[in-house]
């Protein structure tokens, strides 16, 4: 984590981390730790302001690599040892995230359903190929019913399997834009 918060100060100027309002456990708003992967914008702390597209200028050349290997969620132990987040559960999501126009808790009915456990920093739905941004409310749907299915099926056994195909699965995944 050193180096990378290294590599990331001498990639661009800014802070190393991004702290990112995210919905919790129960809905409550945490701030989620990420190592920097863009050029720096406060508003973006607060909300998301646009998500990440392809070939999106805003990513750094450090930023890029970080994102395609999910390195830059490695801060996320910091949730994790404060108790906010698990390793495995739901992803969390930025407070205020569209899909199109449509703001992502109006687009599914039972959404808020999948604030009833820990956020994670890895989960069902990542290791099934829901990653990243989700641009329509079709991928929104897919990844609350991959997260519905986990809260439904949530074990140790489940966990350690979601675990163990994590780094596969990302190694693997080229094609998501991050």
């Amino acid at each position: 984590m050193a180096l990378i918060a290294l590599l990331v100060r001498l990639d661009s100027p800014g802070p190393v981390f991004f702290r990112q309002k995210r919905h919790g456990f129960n809905n409550e708003i945490i701030r989620v730790w990420k190592f920097r992967t863009m050029r720096p914008d406060k508003r973006a702390e607060e909300g998301i302001i646009r998500q990440t597209q392809h070939n999106d200028p805003r990513v750094t050349r450090i930023g890029g690599f970080l994102r395609m290997t999910s390195l830059d969620e490695l801060p996320q132990l910091v949730n994790v040892l404060r108790g906010e987040m698990s390793i495995v559960g739901p992803r969390p999501h930025a407070v205020g995230m569209t899909a199109g126009s449509i703001e992502v808790t109006r687009t599914v009915g039972d959404y808020a359903h999948r604030h009833r456990m820990k956020p994670g920093m890895t989960g069902w739905a990542q290791i099934n190929g829901s990653r990243g941004p989700c641009h329509t409310p079709e991928e929104v749907r897919e990844r609350v019913r991959l997260d519905m299915d986990y809260v439904k099926r949530a074990s140790v056994w489940l966990d350690a399997w979601i675990v163990l195909m994590t780094v596969p699965r990302l190694l693997g995944d080229q094609q998501r834009c991050r």
